[in-house]
């Protein structure tokens, strides 16, 4: 690897050409081609990344091996699938700085959103006796979001409000795509009861200043549930030092499988929680008149659960550790820099922050971080967002179209849709070039230039 620096005071290695082509080599897709012998170039990473051959070994492995139902039997395979399963939760806990105890398998980011949200409803309710009340809502009760959400972190709120008569306000974003919090001391107050907030926004790429926002939450005594589906997969994070009470991220956009997430939760938090999904596998003791639970994370694990995809998830997890999170997001620092360069392009504009900088000290834990992703989303004066994604998927380049399930961050740039291209890891700097010079073509091949 060569030397670089992600931030002031904060060095990091990076890929050289020939790390970087071994890295390559470790996902099969993208030797692939498209649309008539095209070299596929990938850039929607931030919808779903591809998979190293380690992850799909380690589920094929499972299956060919030990594949049995967890947490019951005493046969060996039983034993070695619950050995597998719960390492894997030990692998995914290491990743983000946590213990293995306080992560939830889901079947998804969206899922483990909805768990937290419908566990406070259920504790509004009456369930989970004194340790839950905690967690109770009501009218005068506020909950905090951001205008930036993806649906799946805004939904669920909204629905929380409409069931508890709670009321839902939100953090404003600026032209540049980051966060107003000019306003956040008004923002967040006594009444305020739980603040969600994405990490990173799936849209503009901008990192929202964490340390801040808990701090606030924290001082209100309010929860704070962050959305790390586009920063975990990107740069170092630890939750316990970003000082969160809940987090969710995704398998399927950290290089591993579909079908399964992670919902981290301080143990103390979970303890309490009530469950959301009940049945078998989450109990203690079950009578006829009463059930006990079991304590987390099994208490929200009902059910048959996603056994090889967990243990996939913690092989990528594995893999990205071994690569280094410091090198991954100095790697992807370049990226960045070289695809907001199709803010160069006449007719192109970039949503969002179009420069990479670094977090400041302020940023406690993420301090010398860029303050970015390679996730950079963009329109074309004159040409609709499908349109644009249909000539550059004819050039064998695949990005994402539409509103990225963030309707109301697209009407806030007065936008129905646009156009993204995200990297990953496995991105090289040729590729971003080809996108960019397929790019340049757009507009004339519609006519507008």
């Amino acid at each position: 690897m060569t030397t670089t620096e992600v931030g002031a005071g904060r060095a990091a290695r990076t890929f050289t050409p020939a790390e970087l082509a071994a890295v390559r080599a470790d996902f099969p897709l993208l030797g692939r081609t498209v649309r008539d012998g095209k070299p596929l170039v990938y850039l929607d990473s931030a919808a779903t990344s591809q998979k190293p051959q380690v992850v799909l070994d380690t589920e094929v492995d499972f299956y060919e091996q030990r594949n049995a139902a967890v947490h019951r039997g005493a046969h060996a395979l039983a034993e070695e699938a619950t050995e597998a399963f719960e390492h894997a939760r030990e692998q995914v806990a290491a990743l983000v700085g946590v213990e293995a105890d306080e992560i939830v398998w889901t079947a998804g980011a969206t899922m483990g959103i909805n768990l937290v949200a419908t566990g406070i409803q259920n504790a509004t309710l009456g369930r989970g006796g004194a340790a839950a009340e905690q967690f109770r809502i009501g009218p005068g009760d506020e909950i905090l979001v951001t205008e930036a959400e993806h649906h799946s972190n805004l939904v669920p709120w909204q629905e929380l409000a409409a069931r508890t008569g709670a009321t839902l306000r939100w953090i404003p974003v600026r032209e540049d795509g980051r966060l107003d919090l000019s306003g956040l001391d008004d923002l967040v107050t006594e009444r305020t009861r739980v603040v969600a907030f994405a990490h990173v926004s799936n849209v503009t790429g901008a990192v929202a200043p964490v340390a801040r926002i808990a701090a606030a939450a924290r001082d209100a005594g309010a929860l704070t549930v962050l959305d790390a589906c586009q920063s975990v997969p990107h740069r170092p994070v630890d939750f316990h030092a970003l000082d969160v009470d809940f987090a969710v991220f995704s398998a399927h956009k950290t290089l591993g499988p579909t079908g399964v997430g992670a919902l981290y939760g301080r143990r103390e938090l979970l303890e309490a929680l009530p469950p959301v999904t009940t049945g078998g596998s989450m109990v203690e003791v079950v009578t006829m008149e009463a059930t006990t639970f079991a304590p987390p994370p099994l208490k929200f694990e009902a059910g048959t659960q996603m056994v090889a995809q967990a243990v996939g998830f913690g092989a990528a997890a594995d893999y990205l550790r071994e690569l280094g999170m410091d090198a991954v997001a100095a790697h992807e620092a370049e990226l960045a820099e070289e695809l907001l360069k199709i803010g160069e392009i006449p007719g192109v504009r970039v949503l969002g922050p179009e420069t990479v900088g670094t977090l400041g000290e302020d940023a406690g834990p993420e301090a010398g971080l860029p303050d970015r992703v390679a996730a950079v989303s963009f329109v074309v004066d004159g040409v609709h967002a499908h349109d644009v994604g249909q000539v550059l998927d004819d050039a064998g380049i695949a990005v994402r179209v539409g509103h990225h399930c963030a309707q109301p961050l697209h009407r806030r740039f007065g936008l129905a849709a646009s156009a993204r291209a995200s990297a990953a890891v496995y991105t090289t700097l040729d590729e971003v070039t080809a996108f960019r010079e397929a790019l340049a073509g757009v507009r004339a091949f519609f006519g507008e230039e």
